[in-house]
Formats: structure tokens, C-alpha cells, sequence
């Protein structure tokens, strides 16, 4: 064997956590600084402790608040998009359908949809309002997310 290559043993190394408990092994080093040990480890000790390596527990929970804060914000423009205030005019119906609903009182998606429950024949029944338009209401309700009332059956003679 070569002579002078290893390094210096010291049988008699000191080892420190940083929980303040030390003891003594055999290492290359005089004194060994440790973060955890078997005193403070939550394997050994049962507790519930996280032990932060380098940042990644701040990472991970950044992650969670970021990915939650963009649920809330999905949340809440689904029930902006679905409001029953949103005025008629943002279902893109045309002027004179419009017009006639605005004459007739309904401005906002609620009282649209309180005017289709009570029938069709309800909604039909504003002057200037037809077929077209009742099935363009209908039509652009469904693509803004809107559950559509079941009218009852009329019965025509």
C-alpha cells in the first residue's frame, strides 16, 4: 500500500445534533454536526414533525395556497357566469329582442327565467317576441350555463 493517501482517523470523533445531544464515534472528521438524530427524529420519537429539507416544505405548501386560490377563482367566475343579475343584454340576442324584453320588464337572466317557467306561451305572449327569439333566449341561456325551467305540458285543442 501506498503510504500518506488516507485520511487521518479519529476513534474518538464527536458527533453534535442540532437537538443538543452528542456522543462519540469513530470518524475522519474531529467533530460531525448533525440536523436530526435518533433523539429528535419523528420516527423515533412518534411525533408528527416536518422536517424541512431546504425549503421544500414552503415550496410544497405555496403550491397547495396557489392551487387553491385558483379553484376559488374558477369558483367564482362560474357563479359570476351563471348570476341571475347578469343583465340581458350580455346574452347577445339582438336589438329588437332586446328592446322588447326591456319593454316588457326583464332586463336580468331571473326574471327570463322566471318568465320561462311560467311557459312558453307566457314568453310568447310579449308583444314582438317570437319562436326565433324565444329559441335564441333558450339556446343562449344553455351555453352561459343556466338550468332551463320545465314548463308544464300545454295542452292545445
Amino acid at each position: 500500500m501506498r503510504q500518506d493517501i488516507h485520511p487521518t482517523y479519529y476513534p474518538d470523533a464527536e458527533v453534535i445534533c442540532a437537538c443538543g445531544n452528542t456522543w462519540r464515534t469513530g470518524s475522519t472528521k474531529k467533530v460531525i454536526h448533525t440536523d436530526v438524530c435518533s433523539n429528535c427524529h419523528p420516527f423515533f420519537t412518534g411525533e408528527q414533525r416536518i422536517v424541512d429539507t431546504e425549503g421544500q416544505v414552503d415550496r410544497f405548501y405555496k403550491k397547495l395556497q396557489a392551487r387553491q386560490s385558483y379553484l376559488d377563482e374558477v369558483e367564482a367566475r362560474e357563479a359570476a357566469r351563471t348570476s341571475m343579475d347578469r343583465p340581458i343584454t350580455d346574452l347577445d340576442l339582438g336589438t329588437r329582442p332586446t328592446d322588447v324584453l326591456a319593454k316588457a320588464g326583464i332586463t336580468n337572466v331571473g326574471e327570463a327565467l322566471e318568465k320561462l317557467a311560467a311557459g312558453e306561451a307566457a314568453v310568447l305572449a310579449i308583444d314582438g317576441f317570437g319562436r326565433k327569439s324565444l329559441a335564441d333566449l333558450k339556446k343562449r341561456l344553455r351555453q352561459f350555463g343556466y338550468d332551463l325551467p320545465e314548463a308544464a305540458e300545454e295542452i292545445t285543442v
